[in-house]
């Protein structure tokens, strides 16, 4: 296929899969602002913060369903062409399949760049600074929806926060020292934590009452050191889904699940979903193409592109289904992440195929 004629295909393509993103991220953010008016009120909560919110979960929708947009924009563009017979002069010119589906590789590549850099780089700041601005407005906290606050376990030390505030800072917290044979040594009781931006937190205005065989020691302490990998970003992951993370937190979180010996199937398969779901484009592409290929009739167009839709709304719906599936039977993450991809490469090249041989 020509330079030209590459750049005319994904012109189309870009643009026709931009107008379906917008159209579809203003629908979504219609229904997220409806839902927001739920909350107005609260706390001082109001119809202006409750817009700013919304605008800020917008990177991560977008994110969300830029597959979904890539599918429906590239079946909107392909059946276009169709219905101008411009894929009929193409094929006749000696246009192959396999040319076809090299060129829409191509351009899918530019997708897959953006959809990577829009969910390592912008959704992730964009969530956690919507979280932040309503809990803010809200004049709510992090953990509060927690009855018995947040618990962490790191090494041999249990810490319990009973309010971890939007900025991150601590309120009330217990720190629960145990020893190799898990003998309660001591507890201690802190009015407030500070990040000191390193590796270290600082908990201020301590009560530490230690355990000494058949009696007890308090002691106040005007502050002690708590030094851990879990930095206040880190304990971010209480204000946004494990799948809008950037990939350095979430291998900090689960590195630190496993030498705490805790359960990190989801933050695995957030991960695994990480590097895996970009790519979802290509595939979406795929499924595109065999489209490209049938005879417009009456209505062809149309019909083509609604079940784009339907297929779209499918993939986002099994991706979530078998995300829940690998937590709740224990499935290796990359094949929890990895599943519904493949079912919609297999479906793109058995449609192809029975496209190819009418």
């Amino acid at each position: 296929m020509s330079a030209v004629l590459l750049r005319y295909l994904a012109r189309e393509i870009l643009a026709a899969t931009a107008l379906v993103l917008f159209a579809v991220l203003g629908l979504f953010a219609f229904f997220d602002f409806i839902n927001e008016i739920e909350d107005v009120g609260k706390g001082g909560y109001s119809l202006y913060q409750a817009f700013v919110y919304v605008l800020l979960t917008l990177p991560a929708r977008a994110y969300e369903l830029l597959p979904v947009a890539v599918l429906v924009g590239t079946l909107y563009a392909l059946a276009t062409l169709a219905r101008h017979s411009e894929i009929t002069v193409m094929r006749a010119a000696g246009m192959s399949t396999l040319a076809l589906a090299r060129s829409l590789g191509l351009i899918g590549l530019i997708l897959v760049a953006a959809t990577f850099v829009l969910g390592e780089y912008v959704a992730p700041p964009a969530e956690n600074a919507a979280q932040e601005w309503k809990l803010t407005a809200t004049k709510a906290t992090v953990s509060q929806q927690l009855r018995s606050g947040l618990w962490v376990k790191d090494g041999r030390l249990v810490i319990n926060v009973r309010t971890l505030m939007p900025d991150r800072t601590m309120r009330t917290a217990r720190v629960y020292a145990f020893s190799d044979d898990y003998q309660l040594l001591s507890i201690s009781e802190a009015e407030r934590g500070v990040h000191d931006g390193g590796s270290e937190w600082k908990l201020l205005d301590v009560v530490r009452t230690n355990f000494r065989g058949t009696h007890t020691e308090v002691e106040r302490l005007a502050e002690i050191g708590w030094r851990s990998d879990l930095t206040p970003e880190v304990l971010g992951v209480l204000m946004v889904s494990p799948e809008h993370m950037p990939f350095a937190r979430l291998w900090t979180y689960i590195r630190h699940l496993r030498d705490n010996n805790q359960n990190a199937d989801r933050f695995e398969i957030a991960l695994w979903k990480k590097l895996i779901y970009p790519f979802a484009v290509l595939v979406m592409m795929a499924l595109a193409l065999p489209f490209g290929f049938t005879h417009d009739r009456m209505g062809g167009a149309s019909a083509r592109i609604f079940m784009g839709v339907m297929l779209g709304v499918g993939f986002h719906l099994l991706n979530g289904l078998f995300s829940n599936l690998g937590m709740i039977n224990a499935w290796p993450p990359v094949l929890a992440a990895l599943t519904p991809s493949l079912i919609f490469l297999a479906a793109a090249a058995a449609l192809l195929r029975y496209v190819e041989r009418r």
